[in-house]
Parts: C-alpha cells; sequence; structure tokens
C-alpha cells in the first residue's frame, strides 16, 4: 500500500464524499495485487500539515509542467487573472521546461491551486499548476544582512551617473568596495540579482541605462524582474557575459529597449548569418535602435566604416530639404554644440550671423544657464537646431577624416571641408567646417553618434575656388542636370535594384563619378538607412 501524496502528479478520481478510497486489483501468477489510493486530503489541510508550525508565513512551490514556452509576464498575468487572491511571485525561474515560483501563505497557494487547467495558451492547451510545501527560496533563505546591503548601496550608488541616468554594474563582483568588506555578489545568484533590483527600484526608478557586461550571466531569470520594478531602462548592456541562447532574452522581452549590447556573448556565434540574427533580436525587441556587436564574423576595420560610408550615409541627408531623418544617426542622449568665430564688438557685419544665435563659445559665455542652453542633449533637440542652420551642398571631395582615437566600444574622428549654402541672401556663400564626432559603432556597417560638436567660418580664397565648380543643387537653384540615355537608364536600373526612390538612385550614381558598382555598394547601405527611418534606428544590414 502506498500513500499517493507522495506523487502529486498524479491525477486523481473523487466519486464522492462518502468514498475515501478505491482498490484496484490484477492477478499475476495466482497472487492477487490490492492497491489502495488514498483521497488527498483538503489542500489547506495537507499543507498545515507538512510544515512546520502552519502558520500563515509558510512557504509553497508553484511549478507549471511545460511553463518553459511562456514568457514570464504573459504566464504571471494570467494567473493572476484567474487568482481569486493577489500574489507575489518569489524567485520566478525556469528549469528545464518547467516554470516555477514560490508564495508565502498556505491561502494564496490554495487559490493557486485553484487555477490549474483554468488558463488556456494560443494552442487551446490548457495549463496545469501544481503546488507543494516548500523550504524558504533561495533568495530568501540566503538573504544578504543589512550591512551587505548597506555595502552593496553605496558600491552601486559610487557606480551612479546622475546627469545620464546610467548605472555601471560591470565587473561588480570585483569591486574593491566590495572585495574590501568579503561581500561576494555573483548575479547569477538568485538572491543577489533580487538585491541589486531592489536597489535600483528603491534608489535609480527614473534609470535609462544599465550596464551588466562581464558579470557571467548565463541565464536571466533573476533581471527579468527589472520589467516591472524599473520598466524605464531603454538601454542594456550585456556584453562579454556567457548567454548562450536567444530564449534568455525572452525573458526580457517586456522592456521597450532601444539600444542593446550583445558583444562576446557565445549566442552571438550561433546564426548562419547575420540577418537570420537580427530578425530574431528584433522579434524580442522590435523598437531596438541600435544593436551593438549584431554579428561578431567579418569584423570590418573601423577606418573603412568612415571612409566609405560617412560621406555618404550623414551628409546626403544633411544636403537634402529635410534634416529630420538624421534623428537616427544620433544617441537619444547625444550632446551638440556649434562655434564660430564671431566678435560682436566688431563693426563689420559677419556673414555668419544665422550662426550666432546657435554658437557656443565658452570662453565668450559667462552666463551658466545660457551654456546649459545652447549644448544640445537630446537627439530631437540637435535635429531640430541643425534643421534651423542654412540648407548647405557639401563638397564631399574636399573631406578630410582623421580618426585619432577608436577602440572596440568607440570611434573619435574629425571630418574638414567645405560647402555652399544654396538659399536665401547667402546662397552661394561658401563655409569651411571642423566637425568632431564621438561615435558608437552598432554593426557592421553602421555607427551612432554620441558627441557631435561643429565649428564654422568663412572660407579661405583657395577653398573658396576648389568649391566654385560644384553647382547648387537646391530646389531654388536654376542648374539642372540634364542625363544622357545611357544615364537615365542606369538610373532606372538602379532603382529597381535598389528599390531606392529615382532621385536618390540618380543621387548616389552621381556622387559615384556614375560608377554603377561603387554606387551600388554604398546604395545598399543607403537602403538600410531608409529601411532604418521607418523602424526609428540608424541601421544598415547587410
Amino acid at each position: 500500500m502506498r500513500n499517493a501524496q507522495e506523487y502529486p502528479q498524479v491525477r486523481h478520481t473523487f466519486y464522492s464524499n462518502q468514498q475515501n478510497k478505491r482498490r484496484v486489483k490484477w492477478h499475476n501468477e495466482g497472487h492477487i495485487h490490492v492497491t489502495v489510493w488514498r483521497d488527498r486530503k483538503p489542500l489547506k489541510r495537507e499543507m498545515r500539515e507538512n510544515t512546520q508550525d502552519g502558520t500563515p508565513g509558510s512557504w509553497f512551490k508553484i511549478t507549471i509542467p511545460y511553463g518553459g514556452k511562456y514568457e514570464k509576464t504573459w504566464l504571471v498575468n494570467s494567473i493572476q487573472d484567474h487568482c481569486s487572491v493577489p500574489f507575489t511571485p518569489v524567485d520566478f525561474h525556469y528549469v528545464k521546461n518547467e516554470a516555477r515560483f514560490f508564495v508565502q501563505d498556505a491561502g494564496i497557494a490554495s487559490a493557486l491551486k485553484d487555477v490549474s487547467y483554468k488558463i488556456c495558451d494560443e494552442e487551446s492547451q490548457k495549463i496545469s499548476i501544481f503546488v507543494n510545501p516548500s523550504n524558504e527560496p533561495y533568495s530568501v533563505r540566503y538573504k544578504l544582512k543589512p550591512e551587505e546591503m548597506k555595502q552593496l548601496k553605496l558600491t552601486m550608488h559610487k557606480r551612479y551617473d546622475v546627469s545620464h541616468e546610467a548605472l555601471d554594474l560591470q565587473s561588480l563582483r570585483f569591486d574593491p568596495d566590495l572585495v574590501g568588506h568579503d561581500i561576494d555578489i555573483i548575479l547569477n545568484r538568485r538572491n543577489c540579482m533580487a538585491a541589486t533590483l531592489q536597489i535600483i527600484e528603491e534608489n535609480f526608478p527614473e534609470l535609462l541605462s544599465l550596464n551588466l557586461s562581464n558579470n557571467k550571466l548565463y541565464q536571466l531569470d533573476g533581471l527579468s524582474d527589472i520589467i516591472q520594478m524599473v520598466p524605464t531602462v531603454k538601454v542594456l548592456n550585456l556584453s562579454k557575459n556567457e548567454l548562450t541562447l536567444v530564449w534568455e532574452l525572452n525573458k526580457m522581452k517586456g522592456l521597450k529597449l532601444e539600444e542593446l549590447w550583445l558583444e562576446g556573448n557565445p549566442l552571438c556565434d550561433t546564426f548562419p548569418d547575420q540577418s537570420t540574427y537580427i530578425s530574431a533580436i528584433r522579434e524580442c525587441f522590435p523598437k531596438l535602435l541600435h544593436l551593438v556587436s549584431a554579428y561578431t564574423h567579418h569584423c570590418p576595420d573601423p577606418r573603412d566604416i568612415l571612409s566609405s560610408l560617412l560621406p555618404h550615409r550623414y551628409y546626403l541627408i544633411y544636403d537634402s530639404e529635410d534634416r529630420q531623418g538624421l534623428l537616427c544617426a544620433y544617441h537619444y542622449k547625444a550632446c551638440f554644440s556649434l562655434t564660430i568665430p564671431f566678435n560682436p564688438k566688431d563693426p563689420a557685419p559677419s556673414s555668419l550671423c544665422k550662426y550666432f544665435k546657435e554658437s557656443r563659445n565658452m570662453k565668450k559665455i559667462k552666463d551658466p544657464y545660457l551654456r546649459v542652453q545652447l549644448l544640445k542633449h537630446t537627439k530631437h533637440d540637435i535635429v531640430c537646431s541643425l534643421s534651423t542652420l542654412p540648407k548647405t551642398q557639401h563638397d564631399i571631395s574636399s573631406f578630410v577624416v582623421d580618426m585619432w582615437f577608436h577602440t572596440e566600444m568607440m570611434l573619435c574622428f574629425s571630418v574638414n571641408g567645405v560647402f555652399k549654402e544654396v538659399e536665401g541672401r547667402s546662397q552661394g556663400s561658401v563655409r569651411a567646417f571642423t566637425r568632431t564626432f564621438i561615435a558608437t559603432p552598432t554593426n557592421n556597417s553602421s555607427l551612432c553618434i554620441v558627441n557631435d560638436e561643429l565649428f564654422v567660418r568663412d572660407a579661405s580664397p583657395n577653398e573658396t575656388q576648389s568649391m566654385s565648380s560644384i553647382p547648387v543643387s537646391s530646389s531654388t537653384s536654376s542648374s539642372v542636370f540634364i542625363l544622357s540615355k545611357e544615364q537615365q537608364e542606369m538610373v532606372q536600373a538602379f532603382s529597381t535594384q535598389s528599390g531606392m526612390k529615382p532621385e536618390w538612385s540618380q543621387k548616389c550614381l552621381q556622387d559615384n563619378e556614375w560608377n554603377y558598382t561603387r554606387a551600388g555598394q554604398v546604395g545598399w547601405v543607403l537602403l538600410g538607412l531608409q529601411e532604418g527611418q521607418e523602424g526609428g534606428g540608424w541601421v544598415a544590414w547587410e
């Protein structure tokens, strides 16, 4: 005789309140075997007898078989919608194909048991729920002591950037302030991650950027709680960890991420090609603007990115009728400033007066409020400021590009050249400029600008002469390009193959001296940029 209570997965049939047992008989070589299945006791009574003191604070483990195929937020919300009492899942995690969490209180556990088979998924499959008495969950049993929480909080405050609402927790375990106090914070452990998220929720509720690189993370069960605790996070750095499956990223689907860093994770090498990789990541985060280290194969030299893409990708849009397309080029927290060599005490009128109101020269400007106002802090403010500047046509052949610092994470470079103004009283005026960029490489063929400094001055006679041979191509210009029949056919073919508008195709071919092959390479990048604009991102997938 055995007690069926030891096997909670077995389904039992109860015929009446009076019937308290069921006999099963079978014969085997003259022997009669009898198995008696005892009815289960009422859940609350059973749980009370299986706990040490039967108090309302007893813990219970909730198991959802095949719960591994469901996203956490959907699963928990669905259970809550059918549960007669509110509950807070503790230590929600996946074990193989099961989903598990813990609750405290026999009443809640009984209510959760009643939800079993009341929820259907998209395939109309009913979801079962098993409830069992349990010891304290890991994060509660090994909860950080008050003095450890205090030191962790101090450490995290030191790593918090108030101006950018960014928290840098890379290599947290080896922080000297923690090691010196013999505190071991391993974020794969649920108690450590729970304590970290608790501090974030209480102290940085408007957090925008979280850096968790170099923490040897191989699963994101604990981190997924951030979706409810701090849903404001837009930038997540998970680079140089040990994530092997995209399924782990599905656990973070509830975050509306705009930027994701994944370089250095094994999962980056599990895809046959870049497009498959990108599709998988964007399926998790459809609003993603920047995917850093999108694909680890065929990493190009940063100099190739600058020399082949920068003039066409940025200045083609800058010289167009609408500069709003540049929104995709900037990080949402990027900075921009403009300066000119303008002296307000100079009695001679300056031809740069249109740039004066945006000019930020800290040597001249003493008003701290004005200093802040003239430094544009978001990509929307930057593009709005750029849109007020005169319409231009840059001479790409005059560009001198110098990259003076670069790492895997950052590129610092400058662009020098000349441009014409193409409208208003100063139409035809030639200016010289120096532009200093700090950018982040976001994938094999894309850059994200985080800092932009523009210096504009009147061009020298030599610079003006070199620009004089280039016609003004604005809508107000009377110059008209007359294409030969062969060029018209090239434009039509290029437009058909690339999917670009004819005017963009013509511009691309002209800029590349009607070299169809070279224009095709650049045109494909521009096509990716246009697709990125529709989706809200500066991307150029190949």
